[in-house]
């Protein structure tokens, strides 16, 4: 039996550069236990600032799929507030986010079909300290179905890694399928979809709820009525500022092709929620559109705005044309000793387009550099 002892050697003889001959005598394991061992261990090491904890028990699948912890937390509290008395998962996995349920007092059920990864989940849950039931089978399985006792169902179903359009239908399992295997026992259906999936494949009425985490888009929850708050809405962690859509908004969203004084970026989420109009009517100030990425949104303005729903806040220093010479001439001469790029080209190009920019910079002071079409411009953060 694989225990704490044998993965915390692991992971310790891993980070002390061991190979794996020498952890293998040190273990002293069965060959399958030993593989399991070292993977547990280096799925902990790749989980780095993922968990409160260090010691969860997940291989590297199952972190990959496991709900960062911030999110499962602001999930459970919305559901607490909703109202919401019991719970299951019928894709739990390794269970994080069943255990941040049942840690805001709703009675939760877990339903995998890996009965390794419900022995993980069962090990989770004793580590958080909470109850939670577990089922190994197959959540279509109408004997599984029957055992099932909770008024809403939770999925967070495994996504394909390589298909063109992400769609229902090849998700696992599928949303389909789990919505006309419970619909007769359920009040309400919570799905965690990707975040790319179009709207309207979604043949359910609800509220699409795209998860913002540092600045990146995380989840998109899909809550079926009565759980729904709105058609869209986005949510900012871990600072918990919330955005709804509001379809009887006058649209203010005006676009320039020059930046102003400050430069604000917006969030993943709010753009895949289509919220941007909603966000310039929340936040204190007039704002225009600069640049609308896939990975960057940028706005900018005469006046500094304070939100919550930034990513991030600067002031521009400079704007001229996109060369690095000059862009690394203007930053030697202003002092500055580091530059970082905001701006979408391949990785190889990057390193490239950096090295010009930030060769002989000796200074102290560091520099963002944004490329809004053919325009470098360049700026500070304000809370630098």
């Amino acid at each position: 039996m694989l225990t704490e002892e044998h993965v915390r050697t692991a992971e310790e003889m891993i980070r002390k550069g061991y190979d794996e001959k020498k952890i293998r005598r040190a273990l002293g394991l069965p060959e399958e236990e030993f593989k399991l061992a070292l993977e547990v261990a280096r799925a902990r090491i790749k989980a780095k600032d993922k968990f409160s904890r260090t010691d969860l028990w997940f291989d590297l699948e199952g972190l990959r799929y496991a709900t960062h912890e911030i999110v499962a937390d602001y999930r459970g509290r919305r559901l607490k507030e909703q109202g919401v008395e019991s719970i299951a998962d019928v894709s739990c996995g390794v269970g994080i986010q069943l255990i941040f349920f049942a840690k805001h007092g709703i009675r939760a059920v877990g339903v995998d079909i890996d009965p390794l990864k419900i022995e993980f989940a069962r090990r989770n849950a004793e580590k958080y300290g909470v109850n939670i039931e577990f089922l190994v089978g197959d959540s279509l399985n109408p004997d599984i179905i029957e055992k099932i006792d909770a008024k809403v169902i939770f999925s967070d179903p495994a996504r394909p890694p390589e298909v063109p359009e992400r769609n229902l239908e090849d998700l696992l399992p599928s949303p389909l399928k789990v919505y006309e295997a419970y619909k007769e026992k359920a009040e309400a259906f919570i799905f965690d979809l990707p975040p790319q999936i179009r709207r309207e494949k979604v043949p359910w009425k609800g509220e699409f709820e795209y998860i913002d985490l540092y600045g990146h888009v995380n989840r998109l929850t899909f809550y079926t009525e009565p759980l729904a708050k709105a058609e869209r809405s986005a949510v900012i962690l871990p600072q918990g500022a919330r955005l709804e859509s509001n379809p009887e908004l006058e649209n203010i969203v005006d676009e320039t092709k020059t930046p102003e004084r400050y430069l604000y970026e917006i969030p993943q989420a709010i753009d895949y929620a289509d919220l941007i109009n909603e966000l310039f009517h929340k936040v204190k100030g007039e704002l225009k559109l600069l640049l609308r990425e896939k990975r960057r949104i940028l706005a900018t303005g005469d006046e500094e705005i304070k939100s919550e729903y930034f990513k991030r806040s600067y002031v521009v220093v400079a704007t001229m044309p996109f060369h690095p010479v000059r862009i690394n001439d203007f930053l030697r001469k202003e002092g500055y000793g580091r530059a970082t790029l905001r701006m979408s080209v391949p990785e190889e190009e990057y390193w490239r387009i950096r090295r010009k920019i930030e060769q002989g910079l000796k200074g102290e002071k560091r520099a963002f550099v944004f490329k809004v079409r053919d325009l470098a411009v360049i700026a500070e953060p304000l809370d630098q």
